[in-house]
C-alpha cells in the first residue's frame, strides 16, 4: 500500500430486504483492496437508519437520530473519496441513498464519487446518471467512468464472484484509477485552499 492512501468509503445504497447490493459492494471492496493506493471503509446504509423527517434548520434531532447522524457523518467526513453502489428503483436511485445524501453537506464537499450500479437490462445506469446531478449540487464531483452490472443476478456466480471477471475487473481498475487521481488532487487542493461554496 502507498504511504498516504486515499481513504475510500464504499457505500451500499440499498436497505431493502434480500437486497443484492452487498454482493456487488463486497466484490468491489476486494478490487479496491488490491489497488494498493486506497484504504477501504465499507459503509452499509442499513446500519444507519436516518429518518425521512428531518429537523428544522438549526435544530438538533432527537438524541438517537443525532447519534446515528454523528456516527455516519464521522465516517463520511473521514473519506477522501466515495464509491456508491446503487440499484435502480423506478428509473432512479433508492430513497435510502437520497435520504443519506440529504442529511449531509460538508462531508461530500470537494470529494470525488465513483458510481457502481446494478439492475435489470439497464444495469442501473439511469440511477447513476441521476446521482451525477445530485452530487454536483452538494459540491462533489463524479468521475467519468462507471461500473454497471446488467441483469446483475445472472452476472454473479454461487461464490458471489462475477461470472465474467475479466471485463468487471478491468472496469473496476479504471474506476479506481480515476478515483485515486481525483482523490489525491482534491485532497491536496482542500488542504491548500479550503473549499468555499
Amino acid at each position: 500500500m502507498t504511504e498516504n492512501p486515499i481513504k475510500l468509503a464504499v457505500l451500499v445504497g440499498s436497505v431493502r430486504d434480500a437486497r443484492f447490493g452487498p454482493t456487488v459492494a463486497n466484490w468491489f471492496v476486494q478490487q479496491a483492496e488490491r489497488h494498493q493506493s486506497v484504504s477501504v471503509d465499507l459503509v452499509d446504509l442499513a446500519d444507519f437508519p436516518l429518518p425521512l423527517q428531518m429537523p428544522d434548520f438549526g435544530r438538533r434531532p432527537a438524541p438517537e437520530v443525532h447519534a446515528t447522524r454523528e456516527r455516519l457523518g464521522a465516517r463520511l467526513a473521514a473519506a477522501d473519496a466515495f464509491a456508491v453502489v446503487t440499484p435502480e428503483y423506478n428509473h432512479t436511485f433508492s430513497p435510502s441513498l437520497s435520504n443519506t445524501i440529504n442529511w449531509y453537506l460538508d462531508e461530500w464537499t470537494a470529494k470525488p464519487v465513483g458510481l457502481i450500479s446494478y439492475g435489470g437490462v439497464g444495469g442501473g445506469l439511469r440511477a447513476a446518471e441521476h446521482l451525477r446531478q445530485v452530487f454536483a449540487e452538494v459540491h462533489a464531483t463524479t468521475v467519468r467512468d462507471t461500473l454497471s452490472f446488467h441483469n446483475a443476478w445472472t452476472q454473479f456466480g454461487t461464490a458471489d464472484e462475477p461470472v465474467s471477471p475479466e471485463g468487471s475487473e478491468a472496469a473496476a481498475k479504471s474506476l479506481l484509477d480515476q478515483l485515486t487521481w481525483w482523490g489525491n488532487a482534491l485532497r491536496a487542493a482542500r488542504a491548500a485552499h479550503p473549499y468555499k461554496r
